[in-house]
């Protein structure tokens, strides 16, 4: 099988950070194929496109303690790089398919509220995240990868009474001439917790793709049992998280007198006011709130019941790994207020593995000239 030569790239950043360009499968390969990560986070979504064959040939990722994350659990010969707005596509290697998770707090309800409080800009207007897409354009046109599939919370498609999104779609259909296709997921079909993202999946040639080739559990099949910590022994304990014989989840994810009745008080006072304001407190049969990657500050949205004579505690990192759909031997080599920001920024894993299935002929198919006439 033939393979071009490769090259060394070199960070701009970082000269000690070198990159090599790692060649394209061809026609006599169609299985494989080579993607880039940007906005990888922790590696989500490159997860589901390693478990169908794809190679990653680039990741971008700035936060410095997520690109550890990343490279403690994707032993690569490219270390993570930095600012993708710093780097030139000149420097990023050819590739099938672009991955993107981009940031999304311009966009999500939460983000827009609390730019608003501020009398910040948000969406496109956001000079430090929302104009981030337009990165993921440019390499598009430079590059021209046969399928993209691009990330983000589900209010990117009501945000500015739906002209952010028409903006994206306008962009990645008429200007850089690409077909999509878009979706709600809502990973409560693979894990016990309500998360819904869009999904925008992008051909560089017309393809047959539909989303009717998603294979989605029911809902509720998955409980809050599933992903905790049985403390009854039957696992390894896993320190700092859990201890002793039983592997019993440490004291210290148990709420303090003070914080919980700080947030009993706060759901009071809420509640008085006529709005769901307040925590959410889940046991085994629940399912949870999304989580988000405020959870270090008061871990609120998901406490775990621990009976009448206890309060509640915080899941532990490795459990909300487990509740994105990380496997165990999923390494956490940062503090817990980091891991879970980086859980609480990270997708869930199972989805974008069914996502990547339900794209994987299609991206063959272009890869192969075999698109449009399959479209046809």
């Amino acid at each position: 099988m033939m393979r071009s030569q490769s090259k060394m790239l070199v960070d701009p950043e970082n000269s000690a950070l070198s990159r090599p360009i790692v060649p394209i499968y061809g026609q006599d390969d169609p299985c494989r194929f080579n993607f880039i990560d940007l906005f990888a986070g922790i590696g989500g979504i490159r997860m589901g496109f390693e478990a169908i064959g794809g190679h990653c040939a680039f990741t971008s990722e700035w936060n410095t303690f997520a690109q550890k994350t990343y490279a403690s659990n994707f032993r690569d010969n490219h270390p993570p790089g930095g600012d993708i707005t710093k780097i030139p596509t000149s420097e990023i290697p050819p590739h099938d398919v672009l991955l993107a998770g981009f940031p999304c707090q311009p966009f999500s309800i939460a983000g827009v509220s609390k730019k608003n409080a501020l009398g910040r800009k948000h969406g496109f207007a956001c000079e430090a995240q929302g104009t981030l897409f337009f990165d993921v354009a440019r390499i598009l046109e430079a590059k021209r990868p046969a399928a993209f599939l691009l990330e983000n919370v589900k209010n990117l498609v009501s945000h500015d009474k739906g002209r952010t999104f028409a903006v994206i779609q306008k962009t990645l259909r008429e200007e850089l001439g690409y077909q999509i296709f878009y979706k709600v997921i809502d990973a409560q079909h693979f894990v016990p917790q309500h998360r819904e993202r869009i999904v925008i999946v992008g051909f560089r040639e017309p393809t047959a793709f539909s989303w009717e080739a998603l294979k989605l559990p029911e809902k509720g099949t998955q409980r809050m049992s599933q992903i905790l910590h049985p403390e009854d022994g039957s696992e390894k304990p896993e320190a700092h998280y859990t201890l002793g014989p039983l592997a019993k989840v440490s004291d210290k994810y148990t709420l303090s007198d003070k914080l919980w009745n700080y947030l009993k008080g706060y759901a009071a006072k809420h509640r008085a006011k006529g709005n769901g304001f307040g925590f959410g407190l889940v046991g085994p049969d629940d399912v949870a709130r999304t989580l988000s990657a405020r959870y270090y500050k008061d871990g609120s949205e998901i406490l775990i019941d621990q009976g009448p004579k206890r309060n509640p505690r915080r899941l532990t990192p490795r459990e909300c790994a487990r509740l994105m759909g990380y496997p165990d031997n999923f390494t956490i080599p940062v503090s817990d207020t980091q891991a879970y920001k980086q859980f609480g920024n990270s997708v869930a894993v199972p989805v974008f593995r069914e996502v990547a299935r339900a794209m994987q002929p299609h991206i063959g198919a272009v890869l192969t000239g075999r698109a449009s006439s399959q479209a046809a």
